[in-house]
């Protein structure tokens, strides 16, 4: 059997949407979906963390449910829709009520953690528009920051979706 070096490994061609957009990605078969993003697609705002799916720096939405990107396969994502951080902006570019509630309450400081906060956010608020302040630390459980403390994520979170429900 003769092995062949990785740089040479033949990709496998992967069809998806992307912020709105149908894209086929080549690369090979153990490509995780938040390297594809960032890599192939030059989408930066989804960040690579722990890569162990503890952190959700990665979170992105596919088919509308917040998922840990470097959990997924690409090839798992063949014929779904991904929406990312830059996918949320409105068409003139303004931010999305979540991006603005962020900004607004003061809900991040390092921004590392941001992208994937919001997408959950998103997520939580577009299934319990009317979550509780319990429910949303519930919900963030799974996306780690190490700068904020929490209570401003709480505040933007909330924020952001009474202007999503409005």
């Amino acid at each position: 059997m003769i092995a062949i070096p990785k740089e040479e490994t033949p990709g496998m061609k992967t069809t998806l949407t992307v912020n709105g957009k149908s894209v086929t990605i080549e690369a090979p078969d153990n490509t995780l979906l938040v390297h594809a993003i960032r890599e192939n697609l030059r989408l930066t705002g989804t960040h690579v963390g722990c890569d162990t799916a503890q952190c959700g720096a990665c979170t992105v939405m596919m088919d509308g449910s917040a998922v840990k990107s470097c959990n997924i396969l690409l090839a798992q994502a063949q014929g779904k829709t991904i929406t990312t951080i830059e996918g949320l902006a409105a068409a003139d570019g303004g931010l999305h009520p979540m991006q603005q509630a962020f900004k607004e309450c003061h809900g991040l400081q390092c921004g590392f953690c941001t992208p994937g906060m919001v997408m959950n956010a998103v997520d939580l608020c577009g299934k319990h528009p009317n979550a509780t302040e319990q429910q949303i630390r519930e919900n963030i459980e799974g996306n780690l920051c190490r700068c904020t403390g929490y209570h401003n994520i709480v505040r933007a979170i909330q924020q952001g979706a009474a202007a999503m429900k409005a």
